[in-house]
């Protein structure tokens, strides 16, 4: 039998890898569908390093000033003497110990399970959180990627989940992005406020008609595609420009004082097989609760 020529390499696959992120991932793990397990690895899809960030200066001795932890009455405290407090009210507090909050850690699973699909417009834009780019890893992990992304384009759908990353747990929104997948964590139904107690005194009569032609008109004249980079940050480069001008006219001498990426990796089944074991799983599953196979919500995200 000949052998099967080797596929020939694509001329971009350089370019590609150059342009391969050189960042650290924020979380290493499986998304998993069923019976199908994709290795992947998240990277934080925005950047918080653009704007600038001022320090405090004690200007007569040209020193930082730093921040002390101080108890009213005794002083300065070691690291060590202090724990976590919560306030019940009326004076009266809660003392937890860190190895108490640290006990209660959800269980670090790399494993994001894909429980639920639902349209692309039933969930509000309040519930999006952050966005992260899912990149498939190894060469094993790109064939199972690509039928799960081109599999949700077809559906028009957005897969749910839950993960935990760096101790706390998620919801994620998994979506098409481009030629990859781009995961979003929700926010908890208990961090979004009802929006209707704050229009309750916005009067609910119709608008007259003519001043809203005029609005819609003027609305359907400024209309046209998004463009990100039409948006200025004018502060920031007002800031920046300030703080040129004063480095170039005289610059002063400050004194001083003196993401968990775990082995991911994952083996990818026979893809074909285990979609069609999955597919026959769940016709005999079909008429079980639905809600049994979603994670309970536990661990729930409490300030440290």
């Amino acid at each position: 039998m000949a052998r099967k020529a080797a596929k020939p390499k694509r001329q971009d696959d350089g370019e590609a890898a150059a342009n391969r992120p050189s960042a650290r991932p924020v979380w290493t793990g499986n998304m998993r569908l069923a019976l199908v397990s994709v290795p992947v690895k998240l990277y934080a899809a925005v950047k918080s390093g653009a704007r600038i960030q001022f320090h405090q200066v004690h200007e007569p001795s040209r020193r930082r000033i730093r921040y002390q932890k101080i108890v009213p009455g005794v002083g300065p405290v070691d690291t060590d003497e202090i724990v976590k407090g919560f306030e019940l009210g009326q004076g009266r507090w809660v003392l937890i110990d860190q190895d108490e909050i640290d006990a209660l850690k959800v269980e670090t699973r790399h494993t994001l399970d894909l429980v639920q699909f639902v349209g692309p417009d039933e969930i509000a834009p309040i519930w999006f959180e952050r966005p992260y780019y899912v990149v498939p890893d190894g060469e094993l992990a790109i064939e199972a990627y690509a039928v799960l992304r081109d599999a949700l384009k077809r559906a028009g759908r957005i897969g749910l989940g839950q993960f935990v990353m760096r101790g706390r747990e998620y919801v994620a929104a998994l979506k098409p992005c481009g030629q990859g997948l781009m995961l979003e964590t929700l926010r908890f139904a208990d961090e979004v406020q009802r929006a209707a107690p704050f229009f309750t005194s916005i009067d609910e009569e119709a608008s007259d008609p003519e001043l809203l032609d005029l609005a819609a008109e003027l609305i359907e004249r400024k209309t046209s595609a998004f463009e990100p980079a039409r948006f200025k940050d004018n502060y920031t480069q007002a800031l920046r420009q300030l703080i040129d001008a004063k480095a170039a006219e005289k610059s002063v001498e400050v004194g001083e004082e003196a993401a968990e990426e775990t082995g991911g990796g994952g083996k990818v089944v026979d893809l074909v097989e285990a979609l069609r074991r999955s597919v026959q799983d769940n016709g005999k599953d079909s008429g079980k609760d639905s809600g049994k196979t979603r994670p309970a919500r536990s661990g729930r995200r409490k300030a440290g």
